[in-house]
């Protein structure tokens, strides 16, 4: 259970921070929602209170695994299929599991694809869509303006491409 002003993250959407529980009526059905505030997109959301496991919603992230987000920024590419369809699929899932580890090897993998063979629109999207989800939890994480995160995470990808020429 998570209280006005914890700081959670709603996979696929992103961090935010809980900014109320009520109980609305949504078709027909009567139950309590935490309406939620994702400041990176200024975006409000209703999450059913029962249904915060299945959707994966947990809280963000601590300064010590902020230091290890950092250290997968700044790692080697891991292993993707050459086939952009099973390497979208696998991106996917990893996006999907909430893990914050496992989104900032997408957001990795793909910079540096991107770097070395350019994107297609559908990964060009996807890698989009992942930083905005970690650049919000790691603004929340650190008390960070979403411009400041934005320049960290582009510094510690420049540094890979400077030391792997």
């Amino acid at each position: 259970m998570f209280n006005v002003g914890d700081r959670v993250v709603y996979p696929m959407h992103g961090a935010g921070i809980i900014e109320s529980i009520e109980e609305r009526e949504v078709l027909g059905e009567r139950q309590s929602y935490y309406i939620m505030h994702l400041p990176v997109g200024d975006m409000k959301v209703m999450v059913p209170v029962n249904a915060v496991e299945e959707i994966g919603l947990r809280e963000v992230i601590g300064p010590a695994e902020v230091e290890k987000v950092l250290e997968i920024l700044d790692g080697e590419k891991s292993k993707m299929s050459a086939n952009w369809n099973r390497r979208y699929r696998a991106n996917m899932e990893k996006i999907k599991s909430g893990d914050i580890f496992e989104l900032t090897e997408v957001v990795r993998n793909l910079s540096l694809r991107d770097r070395e063979k350019g994107l297609s629109t559908g990964e060009r999207k996807m890698l989009e869509n992942a930083r905005q989800i970690l650049i919000s939890e790691l603004a929340l994480a650190q008390n960070l303006t979403e411009e400041e995160v934005i320049d960290m995470i582009d510094g510690v990808l420049k540094n890979e491409k400077a030391s792997s020429e």
